[in-house]
């Protein structure tokens, strides 16, 4: 299986997300990246708007529903927001949405810091594996993986590679 190219994937997810933006009449959303991939893919995206919105991050590990099963990542990092939650438009982005746990996870976390007007999600891969019904509004490309395949997003230049669990 060939992967997408991410360069290509975010210049169309800015278009895309330009046009959800406009349709829903939000003129200045707040950018917030899931660490570490989503950082990485908030930035990308960020540049291809040409925008210098403020970039908010969020370390969802102490939020986790399998926290007591992995434990704590040795390079947990606090989350920063550098603007209010509270009745703001958020634009919530990760790199690759498997089993919906982390966005869960994601928006517990922003609900503890205030109740936002909206949440947007854009997921650079969508692996249509979902456990919870989450589905992103804009999405770089859907894929479907065998049980023991996975894609890793490496950065912050965005390179994909597929991983295979079997071997």
């Amino acid at each position: 299986m060939s992967l997408p190219n991410p360069a290509e994937l975010i210049s169309q997810m800015a278009t895309q997300l330009d046009a959800y933006l406009a349709k829903r009449g939000i003129s200045e959303p707040r950018y917030i990246g899931i660490r570490t991939g989503g950082v990485w893919v908030a930035q990308a995206l960020l540049e291809a708007l040409g925008s210098d919105a403020p970039l908010g991050t969020l370390d969802v590990s102490f939020y986790r529903d399998d926290f007591s099963q992995n434990g704590l990542h040795p390079q947990v990092r606090p989350s920063a927001l550098p603007f209010e939650i509270e009745g703001q438009h958020l634009v919530l982005i990760d790199d690759v949405l498997m089993s919906g746990r982390t966005i869960r996870a994601a928006m517990n976390e922003l609900f503890d810091y205030g109740r936002p007007a909206s949440v947007t999600l854009v997921c650079l891969l969508d692996l249509d594996a979902g456990e919870l019904p989450i589905r992103p509004n804009v999405v770089g490309a859907t894929l479907s993986l065998a049980a023991h395949e996975r894609v890793k997003l490496s950065g912050p230049e965005l390179a994909l590679e597929l991983q295979d669990l079997a071997l």
